[in-house]
C-alpha cells in the first residue's frame, strides 16, 4: 500500500478547518510551499511534526512508523485559528497585525472562489459530458 504523507497532511488540514494561508503564515513558509509538501509523497518527519504542533494534531495515529503519541503533547494551549486577538483597524503596535488580518481575509476569500470556481466547472463538465451522451 502506497502512503501519500502529503495527501494525507492535507486532509487533516482541511478537516480542521485550517486555510493553506493560515499555515503558511504560523509555519513561517510562503503558501506554495505548502502547496508543494501537499504534492510530497514522503514528507520529512519534521515537517509533518511541525504542522502537527501548530494545528496540535497529533500525526502519530496517521504516521505510527515515525512517531509516538507522547511526540505530539504540549504544556501550551492549542493556537486558536478562528479568532484573532485585535481588531482589523487598530493602529500603534499592532498595525502590522491588522495588515496581515486583512491579507489573510484576502487569500482566504480567493481560495474559497478557487474551490467554487472547481466544483462549478466540474459540474458543469459532467452536464456537458451527460447531454453529449444523450445527444449520440
Amino acid at each position: 500500500m502506497d502512503v501519500h504523507h502529503g495527501h494525507i497532511v492535507e486532509r487533516v488540514i482541511r478537516r480542521e478547518g485550517y486555510s493553506i494561508s493560515e499555515i503558511a503564515r504560523l509555519s513561517n513558509v510562503n503558501r506554495r510551499s505548502v502547496y508543494n509538501w501537499f504534492n510530497q509523497q514522503f514528507l520529512k518527519a519534521d515537517i509533518i511534526y511541525k504542522i502537527g504542533m501548530i494545528i496540535n494534531h497529533d500525526f502519530s495515529v496517521e504516521f505510527p512508523h515515525l512517531f509516538k503519541s507522547d511526540d505530539f503533547k504540549r504544556n501550551t494551549q492549542p493556537v486558536n485559528h478562528t479568532q484573532q486577538n485585535f481588531t482589523p483597524g487598530e493602529q500603534g503596535a499592532n498595525s502590522q497585525n491588522g495588515e496581515s488580518y486583512w491579507k489573510d481575509k484576502y487569500i482566504a476569500l480567493l481560495e474559497k472562489y478557487n474551490d467554487i470556481l472547481i466544483k462549478t466547472v466540474e459540474r458543469n463538465s459532467v452536464k456537458i459530458s451527460v447531454e453529449g451522451n444523450i445527444n449520440q
